[in-house]
């Protein structure tokens, strides 16, 4: 009975001192952008109506209100301001390990000032310079360690495993998210 026990310590003693290395033999699959999103959303955002070239930036009728109101008689148009707003996902990505590119919104900090809560977006100024991209274009992250992020311009490197799962704030609204396992700079 007694090297029953030991033998039960031994592996138990083996579980924890591996747990980081099993850990860190996650495979995260390196993914872009746009895989996620809908085909049809990527197409009418890479087909933007034509009256767009025409409008000045920083005028009157450079905002999504604005460009609206010009979406009942154009479908065109209306399809891509659809796709600007697309809280469409792809099924297939729900619950996957993944690798992607892109900038921290910050969302919640704590006492040291690392940001723990933040949305990932695809280029810089998405939410806080610029309309924010579509929802199903930004996630939605939680890092336990926290980020020591010197500018917002700074690209990072995520991997987590993503969720279909919404979140919104008066700075955007998300359709994946995500609990960061690793984070670096994107230059890594």
């Amino acid at each position: 009975m007694h090297q029953l026990t030991v033998f039960k310590s031994l592996l138990m003693l083996c579980m924890i001192t591996m747990s980081p290395f099993l850990h860190a033999q996650t495979e995260y699959r390196a993914i872009e952008w746009i895989e996620l999103m809908p085909e049809d959303d990527l197409e009418a955002l890479m087909n933007p109506p034509d009256f767009l070239a025409s409008i000045e930036e920083g005028s009157a009728q450079d905002n999504l209100d604005s460009f609206k109101q010009q979406t009942d008689e154009d479908e065109t148009a209306k399809r891509f301001y659809e796709a600007l707003k697309s809280t469409e996902v792809m099924p297939e990505f729900d619950n996957v390990d993944i690798r992607i590119p892109g900038f921290i919104v910050p969302l919640v900090s704590d006492e040291e000032q690392r940001v723990t809560e933040f949305f990932i977006v695809p280029y810089f100024g998405a939410c806080l310079h610029l309309p924010p991209p579509p929802p199903n274009q930004i996630i939605y992250a939680k890092a336990a360690e926290g980020v020591v992020l010197s500018t917002l311009s700074m690209p990072f490197w995520f991997e987590g495993n993503i969720r279909i799962e919404s979140h919104g704030n008066d700075l955007g609204a998300s359709a994946y998210s995500m609990t960061a396992d690793n984070i670096e700079p994107y230059d890594s």
